[in-house]
């Protein structure tokens, strides 16, 4: 099997749900992600708060309900690593506005251990990562309205934009940024009921 008909059979599993190609994604680019955060999470009052394992667990949940979706189209390796360490910068940002807006300000704290803050930084993911993933996911599906998981399931299966806008009617782009809105709003619901503790 080449190369590119072994990546599209990967993704291909990760859209249906695969657990074993969900575990050799967090396997192969989890180490990706946490350093992207540590290069980027200089501030050890702001690590403090929160560390690689918060913004990983996020980046690897969006990804796995957009890819469920069938939202991204990834040809090769190189297109996901990408993708993922976008997604990695854009999650670290939401984590420091949300970090540094009034009362929650880190700014205000005084710096811990960085002894404390270095094994925080390489602690080892838990197992239960997968089920918390599957059950996020099925919660993203919760929320959609059934036109969204139509348009869901549609390109999850492999439908290309123009055969769902011919089967659910619309354009080919109007269903993409459909299902995007959709994915966004709901997305930002998690976050926002997660951030509330």
């Amino acid at each position: 099997m080449s190369e590119d008909a072994a990546f599209a059979d990967f993704i291909r599993r990760i859209r249906a749900g695969d657990d074993q190609a969900a575990r050799e994604l967090v396997q192969r680019y989890e180490p990706v992600v946490r350093r992207e955060v540590r290069l980027r999470l200089r501030d050890q009052r702001l690590a403090s708060r929160f560390d690689w394992t918060d913004v990983c667990q996020s980046v690897m949940a969006s990804f796995f309900a957009r890819a469920a979706a069938g939202q991204y189209d990834l040809e090769q390796p190189d297109q996901l690593l990408r993708l993922l360490v976008v997604m990695t910068r854009h999650k670290l940002t939401q984590q420091v506005r949300r970090h540094s807006a009034g009362r929650r300000d880190y700014r205000r704290l005084e710096a811990q251990d960085p002894a404390y803050l270095e094994g925080r930084a390489v602690a080892v993911p838990s197992p239960s990562r997968l089920v918390a993933g599957r059950e996020l996911l099925e919660e993203y599906r919760r929320r959609l309205s059934a036109e969204e998981r139509r348009l869901a399931d549609l390109r999850a299966q492999g439908w290309e934009w123009a055969e769902i806008a011919a089967e659910l009617g619309g354009t080919a782009d109007a269903c993409r940024k459909q299902l995007a809105r959709a994915l966004d709003r709901v997305e930002q619901q998690l976050e926002g009921e997660s951030g509330d503790g």
